[in-house]
């Protein structure tokens, strides 16, 4: 082979090395693709089981779920000592049918399960329609083409405070929550009006066409100025802006004008001369919108982010609107005074404020709420339970007990001071929420606090829509701790 041959026999060489090169790279950029794809998809399947998939499976238009009810017993749900809140029966034509034995009393907790689910019939369906019996005994029922029982649902609920708080509520509109602040156990969890489960179906139509919204749970769902209960988180950002907060004073007139706005304190009370303490106990509205003039709009919203407003809400088989808190730098000395005295753009739902409440209760830490105890198959054996467990700290254990202090104040000679005697210890917070029905000036009355101050047992947050004067938030509140402590 002469010279020039193996000249151009050895550029067609590279040429041919070249051309494969160029194709091992294109080879190499497809299988990157394919293997980004791959780790991508199974990413994807890790959140979806971890984060999604108990929502899909739980969801109404989940046909699968429909195809379980064709096999399975729908299970029990028990309050904590077993009494059946809900359960499914058999009429004289073989059809199954929910029963819910204590009819309008868990009405929102509990919820329904025709028209669609509510309540921990939906966010418990797939563990009700799921049965964890005896494997000889399913597929022993599998040959003779017989239904399974479905696990049991032991909620943390107490029916003996359920029903105290509805029969301290009578017929006012409004809304209980009551929990373990040492646990996260919700114990109570109310709303009135409220609706028969049993007759979902007969009255589905009225249901959704009413005014009272009787479908709501005000408990978890409702959006309320908070009135002076919000203090709690005004008292807190003070505190943490001044470290001499206890050398607080300010000279009550019975109101406070400031650029041309003046806001009275109830009834134009005048206090006279307070410290941070007694205007705490004696819930003057002057006296904090002086202090909302003082706190710096930043802080005093990272406090109320760290309260967990504007946030997420934690808590298991609990549906819930968010807490809106709206000051910012912005914000006019009108909007200051309004917000730290409670009122404003601030909304909150009752089952908020009982965290926040529950927080102060326990050192600061709030414990992760929740609902359900335990499950069990239908003949009593444990296959999941739920132990108690820390969210968070929202506060400072000094921090804590300095707002517990003020809140006893509140129940020994402030406004709450109904529970002054009472055999068992009580530190809390009034408020009252005023807001405006077209024309007119309405009120709703709050309550938070928690019993037996030393060791805290229970937290409770309650609120009267309408109230007016006629019906009082606190004194709701005692008449279901009495009946729990005295009962």
């Amino acid at each position: 082979m002469s010279r020039k041959e193996r000249k151009e026999q050895s550029k067609l060489e590279k040429k041919e090395k070249k051309k494969k090169r160029e194709v091992n790279k294109e080879f190499a950029r497809v299988t990157y693709v394919f293997v980004a794809l791959f780790l991508v998809l199974m990413g994807y399947i890790g959140y979806f089981n971890v984060v999604e998939s108990e929502d899909i499976i739980n969801s109404p238009y989940n046909p699968r779920l429909d195809s379980m009810a064709d096999r399975v017993v729908r299970g029990k749900i028990l309050d904590k000592d077993g009494n059946v809140l809900a359960q499914t029966e058999t009429a004289e034509d073989g059809s199954e049918y929910r029963s819910y034995p204590y009819g309008n009393l868990y009405a929102h907790v509990v919820g329904y399960s025709s028209q669609g689910k509510s309540g921990l019939e939906s966010t418990r369906n797939f563990e009700l329609l799921t049965s964890n019996a005896f494997f000889l005994e399913k597929l022993s029922n599998e040959f003779q083409d017989q239904k399974n029982t479905g696990d049991n649902i032991v909620t943390t609920l107490d029916t003996s405070l359920q029903q105290a708080a509805s029969d301290a509520m009578g017929d006012s509109r409004g809304a209980v929550v009551i929990m373990e602040p040492s646990t996260g156990k919700i114990r109570t969890m109310l709303s009135k009006p409220d609706f028969d489960p049993n007759t979902v179906s007969e009255n589905w139509e009225w249901l959704n066409t009413d005014e009272s919204s009787s479908l709501l749970n005000r408990a978890t769902q409702g959006q309320y100025a908070p009135g002076s209960s919000f203090k709690i988180v005004t008292a807190l950002e003070y505190m943490r802006e001044h470290s001499d907060y206890s050398s607080y004073t300010y000279n009550c007139s019975g109101s406070i004008t400031y650029d041309g706005v003046t806001i009275p304190c109830a009834g134009g009370q005048v206090h006279g001369q307070e410290d941070l303490a007694s205007s705490f106990a004696y819930s003057c509205n002057a006296s904090f919108c002086n202090i909302g003039l003082q706190l710096d709009l930043s802080k005093y919203s990272d406090t109320a982010k760290e309260l967990l407003f504007n946030s997420a809400l934690p808590g298991k088989d609990i549906s819930y609107n968010k807490s809106s808190f709206a000051l910012d730098n912005n914000a006019t000395s009108s909007d200051r005074m309004m917000t730290a005295m409670g009122q404003g753009e601030t909304l909150v739902s009752p089952y908020h404020m009982a965290l926040i409440t529950s927080a102060v209760a326990n050192g600061g830490r709030l414990m992760e709420p929740y609902l359900v105890e335990e499950v069990t198959n239908y003949s009593g054996t444990i296959v999941e339970e739920t132990d108690p467990e820390s969210y968070g700290q929202l506060m400072t254990s000094e921090e804590a007990a300095q707002l517990k202090a003020y809140m006893q104040n509140v129940t020994d000679y402030g406004t709450g001071s109904v529970f002054a005697g009472s055999g068992y210890s009580v530190a809390g917070k009034t408020g009252t929420a005023e807001y405006s029905d077209g024309d007119s000036s309405k009120n709703h009355s709050w309550f938070v606090g928690f019993t037996n101050v030393d060791n805290p047992e229970l937290v409770i947050s309650v609120i009267i829509e309408e109230a007016d004067g006629n019906v009082r938030a606190v004194d709701v509140a005692k008449q279901i701790l009495d009946s729990y402590y005295y009962n």
